[in-house]
């Protein structure tokens, strides 16, 4: 059965991600675009970043421009654009399909057809958690704030397992 570790990225920076840098740790994959009403998550993001890196969290946000082509930039302008306004400490990821025919395998496993939490990701911003053992726990919709509670307790819920 795959799980988090079996996949690699590639960095906002073209270099190799692979996820397996991540065992042992919760991770929290969110898909972000900087031209998005959600956009100022960025800042949730960091603030529960920061609160819970050093229990063991780990955020990845992967660009995504599916969405009304909210994520247009390259990704040195990406880059640009979140240490100008977001700075965020976790690892970005180059642009990623999350949807359709060129929807990356990471995305498959997450909310393909044989996901426990299967359907099309509906909107930028939309999160999925991986418990340490790399085994997807729970998806969140985008509206849902990465400050709240519903999001911190599971956080702690995988943490403590």
């Amino acid at each position: 059965m795959p799980n988090l570790y079996d996949f690699e990225l590639s960095s906002i920076d073209d270099k190799p991600l692979p996820l397996n840098q991540f065992s042992g740790k919760a991770v929290l994959l969110v898909n972000v675009a900087s031209r998005c009403g959600l956009t100022p998550q960025y800042t949730g993001l960091e603030a529960l970043y920061q609160e819970y890196k050093d229990q063991g969290l780990e955020i990845i946000a992967l660009p995504c421009n599916q969405f009304l082509q909210q994520e247009p930039g390259t990704h040195e302008e990406i880059k640009e654009f979140c240490s100008l306004n977001y700075p965020i400490s976790f690892p970005m990821s180059g642009k990623v399909d999350v949807n359709g025919e060129n929807r990356i395998p990471l995305y498959e496993w997450l909310a393909g057809d044989a996901s426990a939490h299967s359907g099309d990701i509906t909107w930028n911003f939309e999160k999925f958690l991986v418990g340490r053992d790399g085994q997807l726990l729970k998806r969140f919709h985008p509206k849902i704030e990465p400050q709240d509670a519903e999001i911190k307790i599971a956080i702690e819920d995988a943490l403590e397992s």
